[in-house]
């Protein structure tokens, strides 16, 4: 016999049930944003004849297409280019590799998440398996969380897949990866793609190191039972994996000898004032942004020398020699380093100490170099800029108005907000080219 319910938990039971409709809601939403994205890039396919191509233009009107496409829906959408470029090619596998996946999320069966698990998945099978692993996998997808779901998947996907694992995994392993992202609280998480071989053996080594470490410390001896009388370790085992594994990195050495005498280096900007105690300013720590006056006291206290720019901003930084160079001075390259961080480009986060330094206004067109005509663009944007319709155009403070192939305008504003006093001379500086 059901145990009776409550009008209460009635009540509460209708309210997760518009939950749920909110949920299938949302998954529609997601299947008209792909289905709308699909129409894009058919449309920029089918008009890529009418695109204009310059004669010292090096890209062909199908590369000025699809970049064009790609780099403003990433504007549009506030995401990177390389996320948008992954938006495109999911909205055409559901439209053309998937519809029973399609149909499930224009139905609100499954959730966006879920659909990329069968996408991802289905991806790096050959065309005539993906119909029986879509047809296999796609009922489970309606009841798993997506965790599950993507162990499922990638069993089922193993059972399906005509070539081996050991090809696949050659192919695989020229797509690892490392990146840093940004946290709250002055944190930061490193991520490491490679070989699972290599992240287990990596975690492996750290986790018996730091176990190491905790059971010295227990046991109140060292490994070879001498005794130790060092201070108690407060750590846990996973904070001491976490600081074993920063040590190595920063202090090892490779096989190979790489890393002998090289030293981890950062730069970090620090108020005058935070330096001497007198103020609780934050630093200013390039790549990430504002940090403690503690530890930005701390870096500084270690650092082998000071820029001038760091300390007096206002005493002499060249900020301009007009038309007579086109290369930027060292000072004017550390300023604009200083500002604008990264790439400029809409979305990019791509560091400045790898990017070029970009003329807004062309040199060609008479553009100067000076602080306010020059912004870090990588490689690729820089590119972007110059073979495609896009146009960039500098306020003053250093703010950049993009206007994208389309009409539309895009905002982007430097990292760091330095003051930009009077030009002068610098007779210490490099050649003019």
């Amino acid at each position: 016999m059901a145990t009776p319910v409550s009008t209460t938990q009635q009540q509460l039971g209708l309210l997760l049930d518009a939950v749920s409709v909110a949920d299938r809601m949302i998954a529609q939403c997601f299947a008209f944003r792909a289905e709308v994205i699909d129409q894009a890039r058919r449309f920029s396919e089918a008009h890529t004849a009418s695109i204009p191509r310059g004669e010292q233009s090096r890209w062909t009107q199908e590369e000025i297409a699809r970049r064009e496409l790609s780099s403003e829906l990433a504007a549009t959408l506030r995401i990177p280019e390389r996320t948008a470029e992954t938006l495109l090619a999911e909205s055409r596998a559901l439209a053309d590799e998937l519809p029973t996946t399609r149909a499930a999320l224009a139905a609100g069966l499954i959730s966006y998440r879920h659909a990329q698990t069968v996408i991802g998945q289905a991806w790096s099978i050959p065309v005539e398996g993906v119909a029986a692993f879509e047809q296999a996998l796609l009922p489970a997808a309606q009841n798993l969380t997506v965790t599950k779901l993507k162990h499922k998947a990638r069993l089922l996907r193993e059972t399906l897949h005509p070539e081996t694992i050991t090809s696949r995994r050659a192919r695989s392993i020229a797509d690892r990866t490392a990146f840093v992202q940004a946290e709250p609280d002055g944190m930061a998480t490193l991520y490491l793609t490679t070989g699972a071989e290599l992240v287990q053996a990596i975690f492996n080594r750290a986790t018996d190191l730091a176990a190491s470490l905790k059971r010295t410390d227990e046991t109140g001896t060292d490994e070879t039972g001498t005794g130790d009388s060092s201070p108690r370790e407060t750590r846990t085992l996973n904070q001491i994996r976490t600081d074993v594994l920063s040590d190595l990195l920063i202090h090892g050495v490779t096989p190979t000898g790489v890393g002998t005498g090289v030293k981890a280096t950062v730069q970090v900007t620090v108020p005058v004032l935070t330096l001497l105690s007198h103020s609780k300013e934050p630093g200013y720590l390039e790549g990430y942004g504002p940090i403690d006056p503690d530890t930005a006291r701390d870096l500084a206290s270690r650092a082998p020398s000071f820029t001038r720019l760091l300390t007096h901003p206002e005493t002499g930084v060249v900020l301009s020699v007009g038309r007579d160079r086109y290369k930027a001075t060292k000072p004017m390259r550390r300023f604009l380093r200083l500002r604008d961080e990264t790439c400029r480009f809409v979305g990019c986060n791509r560091s400045a100490r790898d990017a070029e330094l970009d003329h807004t206004h062309d040199w060609g067109l008479l553009g100067q170099t000076a602080h306010d005509n020059l912004a870090h663009l990588c490689t690729p944007n820089h590119a972007l800029k110059t073979q495609t319709r896009w146009t960039a155009a500098q306020k003053p403070g250093g703010i950049l108005t993009w206007t994208s192939p389309t009409g539309h305008e895009f905002i982007t504003e430097p990292a760091t907000a330095l003051p930009t006093g009077p030009p002068t001379a610098d007779p210490s500086d490099d050649p003019p080219f």
